[in-house]
């Protein structure tokens, strides 16, 4: 794929290390795109600002999704409204039921692993 900034949002960020949104986090940053991230907590992950509450965002490009698909109801109507060009759904983040209010909504989905794109370039 092209190596244009993809405007990222990451539901379900996390300032633990040991997490893989945070690795998602700083490889995105690291490759050039900009992050946005809403998380458990307001905190900050390098020179991104995890907010606790969904807030309006213009020009999302993705949406990688580190949220069971139990966590993720409440932001149906969230991502649906930022108009995201695709979603991506991390390995435990598989949703049936949000995949298809995706293509309601004609946004592309995708089961795949953010960090393995970006290693891959595929991102």
């Amino acid at each position: 794929m092209n190596t244009t900034n993809k405007k990222t949002l990451i539901l379900g960020a996390s300032s633990d290390p040991s997490r893989y949104s945070f690795l998602a986090l700083n490889r995105l940053r690291n490759a050039g795109h900009a992050v946005e991230a809403v998380g458990k907590k307001d905190e900050i992950v390098a020179d991104v600002q995890i907010h606790k509450e969904p807030r309006p965002i213009a020009d999302i490009d993705t949406v990688t999704l580190y949220l069971n698909p139990q966590n993720q109801k409440q932001y149906y109507d969230y991502i649906v409204s930022l108009h995201p060009k695709r979603i991506i759904f991390n390995p435990g983040a598989e949703n049936e039921e949000l995949e298809k209010i995706a293509e309601q909504n004609n946004i592309p989905t995708m089961q795949a692993c953010t960090l393995v794109l970006l290693a891959t370039g595929q991102y």
